[in-house]
This record gives C-alpha cells, sequence and structure tokens, in this order.
C-alpha cells in the first residue's frame, strides 16, 4: 500500500514540474512539394542499384544465419551418432555433427554481428 501512495506522489509530481508540451505540426507548403519532387525521384533512380545490393547483401546473410541456426541441432544429433550409432559405423560423422553443432552458435554470433555492414557491401 505504501509504495501504491509513493509512486502516486511521484507520478504527480513529474506531470505537474514536466508537463507535456502540445508537439507543433510543420507542413510543407505544396509549391515546395512540388518543386522538390523531380529531384527526389532523380535521387532515388540513382540509388537504386545500391538499395537492390543491399538487398541482396542482406537476403545472402540472413539465410548464412539461418543455416547457422539449423546447424546448431547437429550437435544432439551428432551425440546421438557417435553414441548409439557407434556400433554400425557412424562415430565419426557424430563427432563431425557434434563439432559442426558447436561452432554454429559462434558463426551465428559472427553473421549477427556482420549483418549491418553485409548491408552496405562491407562485408562478404
Amino acid at each position: 500500500m505504501m509504495f501504491r501512495r509513493n509512486l502516486f506522489i511521484l507520478l504527480l509530481a513529474v506531470s505537474v514540474l514536466f508537463p507535456m508540451t502540445k508537439g507543433e505540426v510543420c507542413a510543407m507548403d505544396p509549391v515546395t512539394i512540388a518543386i522538390l519532387a523531380p529531384v527526389a525521384i532523380k535521387a532515388a533512380e540513382v540509388m537504386m542499384p545500391y538499395v537492390i545490393q543491399g538487398l541482396k547483401n542482406a537476403g545472402v546473410h540472413l539465410m548464412k544465419m539461418g543455416l547457422d541456426l539449423a546447424g546448431i541441432l547437429k550437435l544432439p544429433m551428432g551425440l546421438l551418432q557417435a553414441t548409439l550409432g557407434a556400433p554400425i559405423g557412424m562415430f565419426d560423422s557424430g563427432l563431425q555433427n557434434m563439432l559442426t553443432g558447436l561452432t554454429a552458435p559462434l558463426q551465428l554470433v559472427w553473421h549477427t554481428l556482420v549483418f549491418p555492414l553485409a548491408i552496405f557491401g562491407f562485408a562478404v
């Protein structure tokens, strides 16, 4: 009960000391919009190849991140292959799958960190 009263007093004090100001809307003149529209269209035409390349790079890195996420599931599969499948010759592939499953989270972190750079074309 004491906490509610203190919270109410705090909210009341904040609302009195820092009142919400009414935001101003700055509309643009229609003539200015009509003058600047052709310039904006030309700028968009110039930027189009870069935007498309950035979208392609983003798609490639999202696919890599998805494969890394799926690669994490190779750890339990490799563990089963190395233990239960060892009598039928699956021990080596189980070890390979466990190694891939252990490195997949690190690759996922790397691809996640490189993703913003890849959009702008700085990473492959």
